[in-house]
C-alpha cells in the first residue's frame, strides 16, 4: 500500500517537472525593426550638460517637480563629520590583532559589533550543516 502511494506521488512530481518543462516563456527572435525606437533606445545618450554646469551644481539630486538642482557649496559650508564618513575603518582581523584594552571607545565598539555578526555567522553555518 506504502509502495502504491509512493509510486504515484513519484508520478505526480515528474508530471509537474515536465509541464514546469514545456510552460516555459521564451521570446521571439526576429529581425529589428528599421528606424523604431530599438536601436536609439538601446544607444547611450549623451550629456546636453556643460562640464561648467556639472562641476557647479549637483546634478539630479532635486526632487521636487518644480526647482532647480542644488549648488555645490565651499568646504567651510558643510559640517565637519562628512568629510569623515569616507574614511576607512579597520577590519575585524586587523581589530583581533591590537590589544582590546588600548582601543579607542569607536574601535572598541566596531570590534564588538563585527565579533558579534562573525560569532552568529559561524553558528549559522554549523547549524546549516547539522
Amino acid at each position: 500500500m506504502a509502495m502504491n502511494k509512493i509510486k504515484s506521488l513519484r508520478s505526480i512530481v515528474m508530471m509537474k517537472e515536465m509541464v514546469r518543462v514545456d510552460g516555459q516563456r521564451t521570446f521571439a527572435v526576429g529581425k529589428a525593426k528599421k528606424g523604431g525606437k530599438g536601436a536609439a533606445a538601446d544607444a547611450p545618450k549623451a550629456s546636453t550638460l556643460s562640464k561648467e554646469v556639472k562641476s557647479t551644481t549637483v546634478v539630479g539630486a532635486n526632487i521636487l517637480k518644480e526647482g532647480a538642482d542644488p549648488k555645490v557649496l565651499p568646504d567651510s559650508e558643510y559640517p565637519d563629520w562628512l568629510c569623515h564618513l569616507l574614511d576607512k575603518r579597520p577590519a575585524l582581523s586587523e581589530l583581533r590583532r591590537k590589544n582590546i584594552e588600548t582601543l579607542p571607545y569607536e574601535d572598541l565598539k566596531r570590534f564588538v559589533k563585527l565579533d558579534n555578526r562573525a560569532r552568529i555567522k559561524e553558528n549559522n553555518s554549523v547549524k546549516a550543516k547539522n
